[in-house]
């Protein structure tokens, strides 16, 4: 456990990895020192991970969060190496079973038009409102959004700073709705007591508490009951509709990118999938030789 204690130090002060990750590498390293059961971990052999990646699969765990924890095994391992003595990762060469790839889900315009615009002057109203604009106005994830502080937002230049994978910021764009909705919110939150321990959050409890993600999740599921979205409404359909929406508006997939915070493209181009109706008729009008004559 104390070398767990020492990785997590490293993952923080020295590669800067987010609270959020880091607690996913605990969840993941624990997992593992329990498969392990009494066999300590520079005991363990390639093909002891192999049976453990058996069993996590035979519990229906979906081949993306055993890849995960093969990869947060990996680290501790190769941290274990370099800094600990361990002489051998028995995690190497270990692949998760491959799951059939689905598509992000997304609202219809209409939808989420319909969704986000929550009606009432009451103070959870107004935040909750606040909060599905901003959403789906500037992609952001729950994370992300939880986190934000007053200072990040910049209603002159119409923006707002965010702090996202890695400890990585960017700075995107808030739509006239999102901001008007905030500064409703912001008028509200001045009436609030602040607890001290945070009082720049943006997003508050009528305690003052900052706003968890557990009740961001929860809020926004009752708020889709209310508003007649029969879906099973969580915040990352939020930021997949912002995606869809922006590039069938715009075909900018390298804006779209930098507004996620995607590191790498590939992972925006999975939002190409979900207007292929829409990309063909543009081939069909640019391209020379698409269509018949």
């Amino acid at each position: 456990m104390d070398h767990l204690n020492d990785y997590i130090q490293h993952l923080t002060f020295e590669r800067g990895l987010s609270t959020l990750t880091c607690k996913s590498y605990v969840r993941d390293i624990k997992l593992l020192q329990t498969l392990a059961s009494n066999t300590p971990l520079d005991q363990l052999q390639n093909t002891q991970v192999r049976r453990f990646i058996a069993i996590l699969h035979s519990r229906e765990l979906s081949g993306k969060t055993i890849a995960r924890a093969l990869s947060a095994w990996r680290g501790f391992y190769d941290y274990l190496i370099h800094h600990k003595g361990y002489t051998q990762n028995p995690v190497i060469g270990l692949r998760a079973p491959k799951t059939a790839k689905t598509l992000p889900q997304a609202l219809s315009v209409d939808q989420a038009v319909k969704f986000v615009d929550i009606q009432g002057d009451g103070i959870l109203e107004r935040r909750d409102h606040a909060i599905l604009e901003l959403f789906y106005s500037s992609g952001l994830r729950l994370a992300e959004l939880v986190n934000l502080d007053m200072d990040m937002l910049d209603f002159t230049a119409g923006t707002v700073t965010v702090t996202g994978k890695g400890n990585k910021t960017r700075i995107v764009p808030m739509g006239s709705h999102a901001m008007s909705a905030l500064q409703n919110w912001l008028q509200q939150r001045a009436l609030i007591s602040i607890d001290e321990k945070n009082p720049k959050a943006l997003f508050v409890t009528q305690q003052g508490r900052r706003i968890t993600p557990r009740a961001v999740q929860y809020r926004m599921k009752g708020w889709a009951i209310k508003q007649g979205i029969n879906t099973d409404m969580h915040p990352h359909l939020l930021r997949h509709s912002f995606a869809t929406h922006v590039l069938q508006s715009s075909q900018d997939l390298r804006a779209v990118q930098e507004m996620l915070g995607h590191a790498n493209i590939s992972t925006t181009q999975v939002y190409t999938h979900l207007d292929f109706q829409h990309l063909a008729s543009i081939y069909d009008k640019a391209h020379p030789r698409a269509r018949k004559k």
